[in-house]
């Protein structure tokens, strides 16, 4: 039965060429279990024949001679074989579990590694739901191909080629009226096939439906959108309706397999119906021993299966060759964003950079000015050029389940931006929405690579050094601060797996939320829930905030960490952003007017260009764009603002 409800349309596609070469490299640590596997399934199959001949025996050497001895050592070898039998069962399950399970933690773990390698243009074209799917679907579907398909193409050409030849050697003439039989099953049998075929692909579609409209329904933004747009009515309405489709679909599948499924059986009965009819007027005549007629009627019985089996072979094999190539497919996708060849890590090739003056100011204690750690790097964009990667450059059309309007290559966002964020100093990032600014600050972590010219920390071009490297240098601190549904204490270890609570209780002290976890019923152990849901946007902040400061990088990037929190909220978060800020370069993309009145330097972005720069008292005397930019975004924040430390001050 399952070989009819494999989608035939399969054999249509076209594997790539080394697919089947491929395939065997996976199979070659699992070499010795294939083949003991293979052995037990031909020994299997050799029972298959082996029972109906001991039957025959039975009657023909032990009853009707009247052999009493030899009828209960023939029952004992039959006892004996069924005893084999199972163990043989067992044993050939555990082999295929060894190789299917070992296959399949293979292929997921190397397709889950080469995926988290993918650069985040990757993921924000990608559906989650194919993806997973690769891991899950097309990789157990190819684990069949090394298992279930093989085995059962293996053994069951080996019991049908041994039930036929044994069958005309007890009796070609029954054999051969059997066989006329075979079309009347076969016919019927592709008939149903294919349309078992139809159903099964339109129940995929909709269960694929079903389980998507669910997922979005039951995260926790589906939830909320739901509940406060009130139509819970229409929502339930919906699934019904596709439930009902669900269920109309699978009755019909019901339909069909008993329809095939008592096709066989009526088969099955004239076959041993005419055998033993045919048979039985032989018998009468002497021309056929009894023991062979019920021989032949028991082998009769085990053709079919495998003839089953075997009617759509063609459709297995190529259902788990496809399932490799899918896979295939994915690993084949290679990062856009990875490791130069002889990449050395940051701290190897950075240039110690010397702490002096800046800006012409003596830094010293007392005086106001921030003093820079020996440590902070200088971030550097020497006229570089970005434009977003194409589709084809990031992406697999068969995972973004839509078609691709957009195959054109990338427009140029960023033009010729040239700027220095000198050790330990903050540059603020302004401009209009669109202008830029979370491209720039994306630049500086490689989450995308230039188009042209070059991002420099502490002198040395970010391409140089390893990724991993690059990024224990550079915190970041977005406006949706993202957390894993676990605990406080797990989400904050994410930056720093061997950080005691003792120093994570220090970071969230510093974050400015240590006294709210401490009343927390579980604490640290607290669950955030799904995306940190069960938290504040500012309690989450401050979260993502202690997580940076556990890192302790020497370069922050702030992409309005600030927007969407209320005024009290803000305040927390502002204040914990002093902290980490405190003697680091930052690149911040600036929220409230506190902050960019004390960056040292301040580039107003606008369509992918420097428009100006300069500080706050300078860029106002202009009355360009900043100027502008002021009196509609952050004018109205000087009557709400208090005076505040500088954020960054120690």
């Amino acid at each position: 039965m399952a070989s009819f409800r494999r989608d035939s349309s399969v054999t249509r596609q076209k594997l790539k060429p080394g697919t089947v070469k491929r395939i065997a490299g996976y199979a070659r640590p699992y070499v010795r279990e294939l083949v003991l596997f293979l052995a037990l399934n031909s020994l299997s199959a050799l029972i298959v024949v082996a029972n109906p001949l001991l039957l025959k025996s039975i009657i023909d050497s032990g009853i009707v001679a009247g052999r009493q001895g030899l009828v209960v050592w023939l029952a004992l070898a039959v006892a004996g074989l069924a005893l084999v039998e199972a163990v043989l069962s067992l044993v050939q399950r555990w082999y295929s579990a060894r190789v299917g399970e070992g296959l399949i933690y293979d292929l997921r773990s190397q397709v889950f590694a080469h995926v988290q390698r993918q650069p985040v243009a990757f993921f924000m074209r990608a559906q989650t739901g194919s993806l997973v799917s690769r891991l899950n679907n097309d990789v157990i579907g190819a684990q069949r191909a090394l298992t279930t398909t093989l085995s059962s193409v293996v053994s069951n050409v080996i019991s049908l080629v041994l039930v036929v030849v044994t069958m005309l050697i007890l009796s070609w003439q029954v054999t051969l009226i059997a066989l006329l039989l075979l079309p009347i099953f076969i016919l019927p049998a592709k008939w149903v096939g294919k349309r078992l075929q139809r159903v099964s692909r339109e129940q995929m579609v909709l269960d694929a439906e079903m389980g998507s409209l669910m997922t979005e329904r039951f995260n926790v933004a589906g939830a909320m959108l739901a509940k406060l747009y009130g139509r819970p009515a229409e929502e339930e309405e919906n699934f019904s309706g596709r439930a009902a489709r669900v269920r109309d679909v699978g009755i019909v599948a019901a339909m069909y397999g008993r329809v095939f499924f008592t096709a066989l059986t009526l088969v099955a009965a004239l076959a041993t119906a005419m055998v033993y009819g045919v048979g039985g007027v032989l018998a009468v005549n002497g021309a056929l021993e009894l023991g062979t007629l019920v021989a032949l009627a028991t082998l009769l019985t085990r053709m079919y299966g495998p003839l089953t089996a075997l009617s759509n072979v063609h459709v297995d094999v190529m259902t788990a060759l496809v399932s490799f190539d899918r896979v295939f497919e994915v690993l084949d996708l290679k990062p856009l964003i990875r490791d130069r060849d002889g990449a050395r890590t940051l701290g190897e090739v950075r240039p110690s950079e010397k702490d002096g003056p800046l800006d012409g100011r003596e830094a010293a204690p007392g005086n106001g000015v921030r003093l820079t750690k020996p440590d902070a790097p200088s971030i550097e964009f020497d006229h570089v050029r970005f434009a977003y990667p194409s589709a084809e450059e990031v992406s697999l059309a068969s995972l973004e389940s839509i078609a691709r309007t957009d195959t054109a290559p990338g427009r140029a966002v960023l033009h010729d931006i040239d700027f220095t964020a000198a050790p330990g100093r903050m540059v603020a990032l302004v401009g209009p929405s669109g202008a830029g600014k979370s491209t720039i600050t994306h630049l500086v972590s490689r989450l995308y690579d230039v188009t042209g010219g070059a991002v420099r920390i502490g002198g040395v071009d970010v391409r140089d050094v390893t990724l991993a490297s690059l990024r224990g240098e550079v915190g970041v601190v977005s406006q949706d601060a993202h957390l894993f549904h676990d605990s406080i204490g797990a989400n904050l270890r994410y930056a720093r797996p061997d950080a005691t609570d003792e120093e994570i209780r220090a970071a969230l002290e510093a974050a400015q939320i240590g006294d709210l976890v401490e009343a927390m019923p579980e604490g640290l152990d607290t669950v955030v829930g799904d995306r940190g849901y069960r938290l504040s946007g500012g309690e989450k902040q401050r979260i993502a905030i202690a997580r940076l400061l556990l890192k302790a990088p020497s370069v922050v990037v702030l992409d309005e960490a600030t927007a969407h929190l209320d005024s009290e909220s803000e305040a927390a978060v502002q204040r914990a952003l002093r902290t980490a800020l405190a003697g680091r370069t930052s690149l911040v993309i600036a929220h409230r007017l506190s902050t960019i009145r004390e960056a040292d330097q301040i580039l107003v972005i606008d369509d992918g260009r420097i428009a100006e720069r300069g500080r706050h008292e300078e860029l106002l005397l202009q009355g360009g764009l900043y100027a502008e930019l002021y009196r509609t975004q952050f004018a109205h924040q000087r009557d709400e603002e208090r005076p505040t430390e500088p954020l960054g001050a120690e």
